[in-house]
């Protein structure tokens, strides 16, 4: 029997809308006293959210938004202010000291800078939160080898961190937060040490144990490549509240929030060169050209509309940049067009035919 059938034996398919969440947060705040003044410093602000078991559920944010106290409050470190974080079901707040301890080790917790003890091996980096659970060393070195398996570091369990590559150090770090069989796992900026090979690997590897699991994972992230490559839902946080929630997709194809749509740009291609964007004016130019920028999403995201602009409509069409990419399987990406400033409204009407959206930017001569 293989590593996969043994740890994907007590795996579960992804909950229904049915289930009770595996993590809640009602109205929660959090505020930390500012030194050396009389006001204090919210953190968080509100944040009501429910994490379904068994999803990928993203949190992005800039520095200082307030993503690290939200990880924070859910495994019991921090305390809110106000307002009732629950895992499980359990209220995170009202638990004594023994209590969080059983909680904690239903969570585990995956670190931006590995946090491995250098005076361990692998292997003893990996069992480390057994043995501080009481499990015996039979125990411990079955556990640790399935999990060695999984994260693709058998030949490595002898070694020590300071022998092991950054994307080595953060499978360590993934398998010691499973060795407990966690319900969760917290990633707080797993992959923003790693380079981008490096972390598309940790990503795979991080959706196979999902895969096998069942593990409800929240990570939070300020790279929304990382989301799109990995998460179910998304949440936005800025100024310590959450200003945008869904669906991957939903968020990608239609952002709300000028913070989620600076985000998404980053990745899909959106956002207008910096040329492009000094050279546009808000009225026509004689003899210029419209810019339009048309969102694919769907079934209509490879729609032949260009072929269809330039024949049945006769409208001469300039590509100015695009991307087409694919979000969760489902096909995505945008285009700037430049056509002739008259054709600017027959052009819309073809995109919106073909059950597209687009929008007009300005005019370029």
């Amino acid at each position: 029997m293989n590593v996969a059938t043994r740890i994907g034996a007590a795996a579960v398919p992804r909950a229904a809308s049915t289930q009770p969440p595996a993590i809640r947060f009602e109205s929660v705040s959090k505020l930390y006293p500012a030194r050396g003044r009389d006001a204090q410093v919210t953190a968080l602000e509100g944040v009501s959210l429910a994490v379904a078991p068994g999803e990928i559920y993203g949190v992005i944010g800039r520095s200082g938004a307030g993503k690290s106290t939200l990880l924070r409050v859910i495994n019991g470190l921090e305390r809110p202010s106000a307002g009732r974080v629950l895992v499980d079901g359990t209220e995170v707040g009202g638990l004594d000291g023994a209590g969080l301890r059983t909680l904690r080790r239903r969570i585990g917790m995956i670190f931006q800078h590995f946090n491995l003890l250098s005076s361990r091996t692998v292997f003893d980096n990996i069992g480390f939160p057994l043995e501080l659970a009481g499990a015996r060393r039979p125990a411990i070195a079955a556990r640790v080898g399935e999990l060695l398996e999984l994260v693709g570091l058998e030949d490595k369990r002898g070694r020590y961190p300071a022998e092991l590559s950054g994307g080595q150090k953060q499978r360590v770090g993934i398998a010691r937060a499973l060795a407990t069989e966690p319900r969760v796992l917290l990633s707080d900026e797993a992959t923003s040490a790693l380079d981008p090979e490096t972390t598309r690997s940790i990503l795979d590897l991080l959706r196979r144990v999902n895969a096998l699991t069942g593990v409800t994972i929240v990570l939070i992230t300020h790279e929304m490549q990382v989301i799109k490559d990995i998460a179910d839902r998304v949440a936005v946080i800025e100024g310590g509240g959450i200003i945008e929630e869904g669906a991957v997709y939903d968020v990608f194809a239609r952002p709300q929030t000028a913070t989620a749509r600076s985000f998404v740009a980053s990745v899909t291609g959106s956002g207008v060169p910096d040329d492009l964007a000094a050279a546009l004016s808000p009225c026509p130019v004689e003899g210029g050209r419209a810019v339009l920028r048309i969102v694919l999403t769907g079934e209509q995201a490879t729609a032949p509309f260009l072929s269809h602009l330039a024949r049945s409509a006769g409208i001469d069409v300039q590509i100015l940049s695009g991307q087409v990419d694919r979000i969760g399987g489902a096909p995505f990406g945008n285009l700037l067009l430049a056509v002739p400033v008259l054709a600017e409204a027959t052009a819309l009407a073809v995109v919106r035919e073909h059950g597209l959206s687009g929008e007009g930017l300005g005019y370029v001569a």
